[in-house]
């Protein structure tokens, strides 16, 4: 009789973190998590206490459901984007998980670049507190969503018009001050092209920000600015971060008004091998981009996310976390389940 052969079992995936940014901002995203699960709250409740009394109206200001500050303006959505990114990626840290790399989306990469040690987190807030006081400041605008390559872009770009984010092979973001966006998106859908304003009213990725920019460099140049102590791909290279960009204040205080090359950044991230990708933001909108990738289609890699595709602030916020740790057990990505077992408990969040 042969002896049985066992074939051994296969390696688990490495993690990546992905952090979205502006435009990922919804009505009570988070607020349901907030509210059923402790870890997640204390967490928020660190960023927002490190913010001190600003931090406090935010806080009231995310929970209310009749806030009196719009959420696609930078004062509200910047903060609590990087509120929300780091909380999540710092609870799955918290797990035992160890990240195989981070990438972050426009603000989302402070988030990575914080988890990663770059900066502290009250640093990384002294940081975005300083870059919306600048933002604020700057001509009103907003980006445009195009269905196109970025070459079919180039009619309809001028000085105050850009590629301020390239998201995939036919998926960019336009950016500028409104009355040139305004113009170049009716001349887009006369010209047949699927277009859609993103959530923002700053002209963000685009030279309209580079005075913010510029204005933001003095408070960076006297950050500590450290190596990552993670692998930390940057959106705004397309690869992986070296210890020299890290820890140039220049590379940081530009960021507002330089385009995003997630896209190619993507590419690089999942040419590294087999990954798990968990989405720790708002939304699901990096999630989708990642698998509409060859590389999640062919199932070499996967994607999900943390919290629902829609915000409801309700229980659906962890049962979303729920799916996702249990994804992460059958794959031996944990050693123990963090959360706490279903039941009318978990199921309190209002």
């Amino acid at each position: 009789m042969r002896p049985t052969t066992v074939s051994p079992a296969p390696a688990p995936r490495g993690v990546a973190l992905l952090f979205p940014g502006q435009g990922a901002q919804q009505p009570f995203m988070a607020t349901g998590l907030y509210r059923a699960h402790p870890p997640f709250r204390r967490l928020m409740d660190e960023v927002f206490e490190v913010w001190g009394a600003q931090g406090a109206a935010l806080r009231a200001e995310w929970l209310s459901h009749s806030p009196a500050v719009d959420l696609d303006g930078v004062r509200r959505a910047q903060p609590l984007l990087f509120a929300v990114d780091w909380a999540l990626g710092r609870m799955v840290l918290d797990w035992g998980v160890r990240p195989a790399a981070l990438l972050g989306h426009s603000v989302g990469e402070v988030a990575a670049a914080t988890l990663a040690g770059v900066f502290t987190l009250e640093e990384a807030a002294g940081l975005m507190a300083d870059r919306v006081a600048h933002i604020e400041s700057a001509p009103a605008g907003g980006m445009l969503a195009v269905h196109a390559a970025v070459a079919d872009m180039a009619p309809f770009l001028h000085a105050d018009v850009v590629v301020g984010a390239v998201n995939a092979p036919r998926q960019v973001v336009l950016a500028g001050s409104e009355a040139p966006l305004a113009a170049a998106e009716a001349q887009l859908r006369a010209a047949g092209f699927t277009c859609r304003r993103t959530r923002a009213l700053s002209p963000f990725h685009s030279p309209a920000l580079a005075p913010a920019a510029q204005a933001a460099l003095p408070a960076l140049s006297r950050l500590p600015l450290r190596a990552p102590r993670l692998a930390l791909h940057s959106a705004y290279t397309g690869g992986l971060l070296a210890a020299a960009e890290a820890t140039d204040p220049r590379f940081w205080a530009k960021q507002p008004a330089a385009p995003v090359l997630f896209g190619p950044a993507l590419d690089a991230l999942l040419a590294t091998g087999e990954l798990m990708l968990l989405e720790a933001g708002p939304g699901q909108g990096l999630t989708a981009l990642a698998r509409r990738h060859p590389a999640v289609g062919t199932g070499r890699c996967a994607a999900l996310g943390l919290l629902p595709a829609r915000a409801r602030g309700d229980a659906s916020d962890l049962r979303t976390l729920r799916a996702a740790v249990e994804r992460l057990l059958s794959e031996g990505r944990l050693a123990h389940d963090p959360l706490p077992a279903p039941g009318p408990a978990s199921a309190s969040a209002r």
